[in-house]
Order: C-alpha cells, then structure tokens, then sequence
C-alpha cells in the first residue's frame, strides 16, 4: 500500500489516474446509451475505422488525431444517415469498416518513414504516458459530452429506450442518434492516443454491461456504470504498478473481473426474488 502511496507523488502517476478517471465517466455515461440501444457495433466499428485515418496521418507526417477525426466524424454522419434500424439489416457493413480501418492503419503505420510505430500502444494506449494537453482534451470532452447529455437527457433517454415512442412524441430520433454518434466519434478520438481503441470500446461497453446486469433503472445503472468504469481505470493502474504489467489490458481485466462479478450477483438477487 506505501507503494502505492508513493507513487502518487510522481505527475505521471496523477495525470494517469486523472486521464482514466475521465475515460471512464466519460465512456461509463456514454456507454449506458450504447449498451441500451444496442449499438456496442457501432462504436466498435467507428473505433476501428478511426484507426485507419490515423494511421494515415501519421503516414504523412500530420497529428494523427486530425485523421482519426476526419474519418471517425464521416462514419458518424454516414451510420446516423442510414439509421438504426436499417443499419441492424446492414451489421456486415459495420464488419467490413471495423476491417478495412484496421488494416489500412497497419499498413500505414508499418510504411511510415523512420521509427516504426508500437502498433500496441494504438490498441491498448499507454495511459502512464498521458501529456499535460491530453489530460486537457480529455477532461474538456468529458465536461462537453456531459453538458450535451444533460440538454438533450429526456430526448436521448427516449430515443436509447423506446425509439418509436419518442418518434410518435415527434422526439428528432434520426438527430439523436447522430448526435450520440458523434459522442461516441469524439470519445474515441479523444482517449485513442491515451487509452487506446481496445480499451475505448471496452469501457464503452464492459462496465455500462455490469451495471445492466444489476439494474434496469436509468439513473442507479448510469451510477453504478461510471463507479465500474472508475473501479476498473483505478483497478488496473494499481494491478499494472503492482505486477508489473501493460496498463491498458490490465484495467480491461480487471473490467472483465467485475462483469462476471456483477453478473453473478444480478443472478442471485433475481432467484431470490423470484424465491
């Protein structure tokens, strides 16, 4: 524990805790709309897919956030045109992207003039190594998402929930689903340097899963998602320090662990009830 304790005192170690505790508010509020309208392939899609434009910036010697950007927004846009229900028909599309984004990245990578890139650091992030302007970015898209979720809350919530009920109520459902998209393209923007698009999609989707699994009450499972996502960004930190192990998959594990966890006990609460 005093090892602990210590290594708080280093900024790299505060900056890391700080950019997970975002990642993990961030994609635990989010999460809970995806899991809840079912469109975990969807931002798994648009994740792998921005993984080609980065790789494609980084070819040209740009930011590759400017890529991951360009081509995370235009799926964004794209799906939210097609709509959720057409695209459930079209699930082999989103198969195809998640491809095509992956093996563009690598190859762009792989070709990129000088010091090849750690093509693991893309898919699992290094979190310990989070700059002063990534913190930043991560925290002003946390406080952003959250102000646009606390404007359009009702709205989203009716359109996650039951999509023709909010339609009949003359709810915008096509605008909602694009706008949730578009968080979704911007939370992967933003933390695929840090966390990395393995670890993105799996907060996105393990903890929003758990706190289901407890509950089906919007507000407990929005709580309960972030406070699992929090658990498994600190979680896996003090696993990484401890075992001296790759931070990214150990705050993955450590999300797995609750799952089953939470499984189990939403299991047992129901066949006592049902006692």
């Amino acid at each position: 524990m005093s090892g602990l304790l210590d290594a708080l005192q280093l900024e790299f170690v505060r900056h890391a805790l700080l950019a997970a505790t975002a990642a993990a508010v961030l994609c635990g509020v989010l999460g809970v709309f995806v899991v809840g309208k079912r469109i975990a392939f969807l931002a798994d899609g648009i994740a792998h897919a921005a993984f080609g434009g980065l790789g494609l910036c980084a070819f040209l010697g740009l930011d590759p956030r400017l890529g991951a950007i360009g081509v995370a927004v235009a799926c964004a846009l794209a799906l939210g045109a097609l709509g959720n229900e057409r695209l459930r028909s079209l699930d082999a599309l989103i198969g195809v992207l998640y491809a095509i984004g992956m093996a563009a990245g690598i190859i762009f990578l792989a070709k990129t003039p000088g010091y090849a890139p750690n093509l693991s650091a893309y898919l699992f992030g290094n979190v310990l190594l989070v700059s002063r302007t990534d913190l930043a970015l991560a925290l002003g898209t946390t406080v952003l998402a959250l102000l646009l979720l606390a404007l359009f809350g009702k709205e989203l919530v009716a359109t996650a929930f039951d999509e023709t009920f909010a339609f009949v109520q003359g709810v915008p459902v096509g605008a909602l689903f694009t706008l949730l998209l578009l968080l979704i393209a911007l939370t992967v923007v933003v933390l695929i340097q840090v966390m990395g698009v393995v670890l993105v999609v799996a907060l996105l989707t393990i903890p929003p899963l758990a706190a289901r699994a407890l509950t089906r009450a919007l507000g407990p499972m929005l709580v309960l998602s972030v406070l699992g996502g929090v658990a498994s960004a600190w979680g896996g930190l003090a696993l990484s320090y401890v075992g001296d192990l790759p931070s990214g998959p150990a705050i993955v594990l450590v999300a797995a662990v609750l799952f089953a966890l939470a499984t189990l006990a939403g299991a047992l609460g129901r066949r006592r009830r049902r006692a």
